[in-house]
This record gives structure tokens, sequence and C-alpha cells, in this order.
């Protein structure tokens, strides 16, 4: 709501002399200025009680370049979160013999899983691979003949402490597979499905090699789709030669997932961080921005000019074209790419009587303000709410801008992790649109965005 016209018309009640006699510059940070602006609180944060305060005084000065720091040291320490990988399937299917291959050793060495033509896995195990530090692989014994047994299997290999699930099958996709995939998406977990031995199809298949291969593909998301269960990622492989067929993108595929499955939870979180420490900001600046002293401060020669406000919270924000300078090369893409997406970008191109501000036309309120110009009272009030209710406005949309850049921020910064892991240069993109279903189908992929 407005301020009472008592507020507007009367007196207001002045800030410190100092802050009256020196206007904020472009390198004042906000909390100098205005000391109580954002409130304390680590509660709600994943950091630490003095990175939290120190990503809030960044964000309450505006300095997004120290936000940048603590997006990249919160991925870093992420980075080493262990993940738990579940290689499973129906026995005889060839699950140890993947391990070892995708750990990239022999089956005759004695870091090796068990191999053999006879059920070698009674017990669930753990390897490690240099190729993917701190990530378990689990071999689980092999699923019972009967699919009754699902329900007991799953409890009984305590499948909720796994991260991801890797259903090996060959020969045949039996039932088993089809109501252990249904089962492990149900419980919101990322799974593939690897079929191997596929040396073994090509060498007896009559088929051509690309005719074999897509009627193997087509016959497993046929038997999925009947349980309705969407099509998780497939990969035709053989386990004596991790060169070949789709092992190189399994391997490529699982290095991403694996920077996802480790960073998702620690940037949502980081995401509604960021937003509530900028809802809190808003709302101190919605509490000072009808007073002189106010602008005075923030040093505003022309409450009336649009640009000039305009850059004035963009700086108060942190958004003002040097500093997205400086995150861009941070981040390494180009200013334009953050610049783009700002709404308040497009209103620096508007001339004052096409930026209509939603409850009051800008002609109706110029016209307001020059009746009741001639009506004493009357005529400062009109002219304070107008300026008011503009102020308002450009507040708001350099506040939603912020969190627009943040947002792309957190997106962009997953996405050089992911370049680091495969070796290429992907597209940046925003937090919000990275395919968080891929890590949990449950949930709503609107808990990434900032609004």
């Amino acid at each position: 709501m407005p301020p009472t016209p008592h507020l507007i018309c009367g007196q207001v009640t002045p800030l410190p002399t100092d802050m009256e006699e020196y206007p904020v510059s472009p390198h004042t940070p906000f909390s100098a200025s205005f000391p109580s602006a954002v409130p304390y609180h680590t509660g709600w944060s994943i950091l630490p009680e003095a990175g939290a305060m120190s990503v809030e005084k960044a964000l309450a000065d505006g300095n997004l370049l120290e936000v940048v720091s603590v997006v990249e040291d919160t991925l870093k320490t992420a980075s080493s979160t262990p993940v738990k990988i579940a290689v499973t399937g129906d026995s005889g299917n060839g699950m140890s013999s993947f391990i070892n291959t995708l750990r990239g050793i022999g089956h005759e060495e004695e870091a090796s899983a068990p191999t053999g033509v006879v059920r070698t896995t009674e017990t669930p195990a753990s390897y490690l691979s240099s190729d993917f530090p701190n990530v378990e692989l689990w071999d689980l014994p092999g699923m019972g003949t009967s699919p009754q047994s699902l329900k007991e299997y799953v409890t009984e290999m305590e499948f909720n402490k796994y991260n991801l699930f890797i259903i090996i099958a060959s020969e045949q996709f039996s039932m088993n597979h089809v109501m252990l995939a249904k089962t492990i998406e149900g419980m919101g977990k990322k799974f593939y499905i690897v079929w191997t031995k596929l040396d073994r199809d090509l060498s007896t298949s009559m088929l051509r090699e690309e005719q074999l291969l897509k009627n193997i593909q087509e016959n497993i998301l046929e038997d999925l789709h009947k349980e309705q269960v969407c099509e998780p990622p497939i990969f035709l492989v053989s386990n004596f030669d991790p060169l070949l067929h789709d092992f190189p993108k399994l391997r490529n595929k699982l290095q991403m997932d694996l920077i996802h499955i480790r960073c998702d939870d620690p940037l949502q979180r980081l995401s509604h961080t960021f937003e509530e420490i900028i809802n809190d900001k808003v709302t101190s600046l919605r509490a000072r921005i009808y007073t002189e002293s106010f602008q005075k401060t923030l040093g505003i020669q022309d409450p009336d000019d649009s640009e000039e406000c305009l850059k004035t919270f963009k700086l108060l924000f942190g958004v003002d074209d040097e500093s997205l300078q400086q995150v861009a090369q941070r981040m390494r893409t180009a200013a334009t790419e953050y610049k783009n997406i700002m709404k308040s970008q497009e209103l620096q191109t508007l001339s004052p009587q096409e930026q209509l501000i939603p409850w009051i036309h800008w002609n109706t309120a110029y016209y307001l303000r020059s009746i009741f110009s001639y009506i004493p009272f009357l005529g400062g009030f009109v002219t304070h709410y107008v300026r008011w209710v503009k102020h308002t406005l450009y507040l708001d949309m350099v506040a939603k801008d912020t969190k627009t850049i943040l947002n792309k921020v957190l997106g962009d910064s997953i996405f050089l992790d992911e370049d680091r892991a495969s070796g290429s240069s992907s597209q940046s993109c925003t937090f919000s649109t990275l395919s968080c279903r891929e890590i949990n189908p449950s949930t709503s992929m609107d808990l990434y965005t900032l609004s």
C-alpha cells in the first residue's frame, strides 16, 4: 500500500545527517548506507553461518561477483559428495562383468568383481573407480525368479540408500526388469537400462547390426510402455569392449548425471536463499522509497527522471552494466546473455509515455497531477503518489531481474561443471530450464525458479 497523505505531504523522518550529506556512489556498499536493510538469518541456508552472512551481505550490497564465488564454493564442496550407484538385474545378465568394464579393470584382476557362469554375487558388494571419484558402485545379487519377490528384494537391498540405478539385461528384457524399473521410477530415482552381451547377439543374429540394435531398443521400450514407465536412457554395450557401441556414451552420460545428482539439492536451496534475501531487501526499500531523504542518500538528482532512477536501482542490486560485465567474465560468457533476459532493459528503450504503470496510465496520472497542482496539498500528494508508484514499479522490476540473473548464474555454473566433466562446451542455460525431472521425476521444476 502507498504511504498515507500525511506521510507524503507532511514531515518525513529524516535519515542521519551524514547520510544526507554523502549520497551513495557507484562503489558505496548498500549496507553502509542502510545498515539494517537486510536482516540476517541462517536457519534456512545450506551455508555455514559465516558463509550465509557473507552471501546476505553481498546481495545487500549488490555485489553479485561475491555471490558467484559462493556458488562456485558450494559446487566445489558438492562435487566431493559420495554417490551410491546400484547395479541390479536378473542373475546371469553380466552385472559383475559390467562393473569391471565400467571401472576399467580386467575380470581376472585382484580388485575386480567376481564373475562366472554361475551366480557369484550373494551379498551386495561395493567397488570404487579412479574414473569416478567418490562414487560407490554396488554390485547387487540378482533378483529371484518370481516377480512376487520384488518387494522383498527392494527392502533387503535397501534401495532407498542409492542415488542412481543401472538395470542390467541381456538375451531378454523380462517382467522382472520392467517391474524393477517401475518400482525405481515410483521412488523418484533415476535409472538406466543397459543391455549387455551385445557382442554375442551380433555374432548369432542373422539381422544387420543396425536392425538388431533397433529391435532390441524397441522391444525394451514397448515392455516399459505397457506398464506406463517413462522412457529411460538405454545403452546397448559389450562388457568386453568399453570403446564400442554405447559404452562411451554411457560413461559421458554418467559423468554429467553425477554432477546433477550432487548439485541439484544444494543449488535448489541456494536458489531459495537468494530469493529470501532479495525479498527482504525489497521490503526494506519499499518502506523508505517515498522519502526525499532516501532519494538524496541514493544520489538521485531528479526523482522524476525514469532513466536515472532505473540506473540507481540497478546499481543497488548489482545488475548495472559494469557489474554484469564482471559476472559474465567470471562465468565465461557474454554480458549480453544476462542483459537480454532483463525486463528493465526493455523499459529503458521506452519513452515516458510508453512506460505504463499497472493501475495508473501515464497520461491519466499526468493530467491528474496538472489539475490537482492548483489545489493546495492535493497537488503535492498526487505528485508524490505518482512518483512512489513509478519508483515501486522500477524497484520490483529490478529485483525480479536480479532473481532472473541469479537463476541463470546457477544454471551456467552447473553447465561449467559439465563442460569440465565432458571436455566439451555447452550453451548457457538458466537453472530453471535444467532437466530437473531427469534427477527426480516427482520434483516440480518450479522449485528451481527464483520467482
